[in-house]
């Protein structure tokens, strides 16, 4: 069996904005943890920013076995050139044979080109990581200890899994919410690595006048009820049945995307493979068909109850329990038994 060309750490590109760390980074540290425990190496997170060493002993709460800190002016707000050229020559001087990113904006900005300096593959929007071995079918090469990087295809109808064998390090974003997010061990010890990115005033090509971030108007994957809302609701004005419900129940407001694109709730609510992956106690889906994007955002739900007028809806395949019906009487009534019970 041919071994890899390097025995480098698993490296997790840890996002951070204004000082604060998102949260996908920290969610990658868990299966990183993972990853770096079946290789029999070190997990490692890279943190850029302006004054951001500050931050990086929660990395290693998190599961990080080193952290490596650049500091630097430029990299105050994230610009691609000077954060994929540090990122780039990071990798060139420690060579590690895995980088995950997250698939956020910055992600997928970042480490395309990032991959592109380095020569190497990189797959985008995975779902999941493991570690296993691969025979070319036609060489009869075979590869021990790979990076299996796994997402949807062909609009969600299949999962590939795909592998780089010749192209180190092995490079994937992974979407955010799919991986759990690991509980802070504040006794874990690690070792934090200043480094010095090498940049100047040509490496910045924009100059940043001003910046506004605006938060979520929901955090969904903090959520332990979501009562979300699909195309079958109708309208804008049915989904207010869904808000009420949402309301009753104490629970956050989700929805699928063809009721984003229909203009009835914002983005931020939507859930999905193109939206946020939840894992709450409790799911509600009302007037939502069951499209394979929806289910991988929405299927690891503890309890799913869905609500569809037609009983031929996929949703009710992955349903623990089911109502066939009219939404504009169903929701209602429960939203009146809930009011009786509290």
């Amino acid at each position: 069996m041919i071994e890899p060309n390097r025995r480098g750490d698993v490296w997790v590109v840890a996002e951070q904005n204004d000082g604060a760390l998102h949260d996908v980074g920290l969610e990658l540290l868990s299966k990183g943890r993972e990853l770096a425990r079946t290789l029999g190496v070190r997990l490692t997170a890279v943190l850029l920013g302006a004054k951001v060493a500050g931050i990086a002993e929660r990395l290693i709460h998190c599961g990080a076995d080193r952290v490596l800190v650049g500091e630097h002016p430029l990299l105050g707000h994230y610009q691609t050139n000077p954060y994929a050229k540090t990122v780039a020559r990071l990798i060139e001087e420690h060579r590690p044979q895995i980088v995950v990113f997250g698939a956020t904006p910055v992600g997928r900005d970042l480490a395309p080109r990032v991959a592109s300096a380095v020569w190497a593959g990189l797959t985008a929007d995975c779902t999941d990581l493991d570690i296993g071995n691969h025979t070319e079918p036609g060489t009869k090469k075979r590869y021990k200890n790979l990076l299996y990087q796994i997402r949807p295809a062909f609009g969600g109808n299949i999962i590939a899994t795909i592998v780089n064998p010749e192209r180190w390090p092995q490079m994937a974003t992974v979407r955010e919410g799919v991986m759990r997010m690991p509980e802070a061990d504040t006794t874990r010890r690690g070792e934090i690595v200043m480094v010095s990115p090498e940049l100047d005033d040509e490496d910045v090509v924009l100059t940043i006048l001003e910046h506004q971030r605006a938060e979520r108007k929901v955090n969904l994957k903090a959520a332990r009820i979501i009562v979300a809302g699909g195309a079958g609701v109708g309208g804008k004005e049915s989904f207010r049945l869904v808000w009420d419900l949402a309301s009753a129940l104490g629970a956050a407001v989700g929805a699928s995307r063809a009721a984003v694109d229909s203009g009835w709730i914002d983005k931020d609510h939507q859930v999905g493979q193109t939206g946020t992956t939840v894992r709450p106690a409790l799911y509600i889906a009302v007037g939502i068909s069951g499209a394979v994007q929806h289910r991988a955002g929405m299927g690891e739900a503890k309890k799913i109850v869905a609500i569809n007028s037609d009983p031929s809806a996929p949703i009710f395949e992955v349903a623990h329990y089911g109502i066939v019906g009219d939404l504009n009487r169903v929701l209602p009534m429960m939203v009146d038994a809930v009011k009786k019970r509290v």
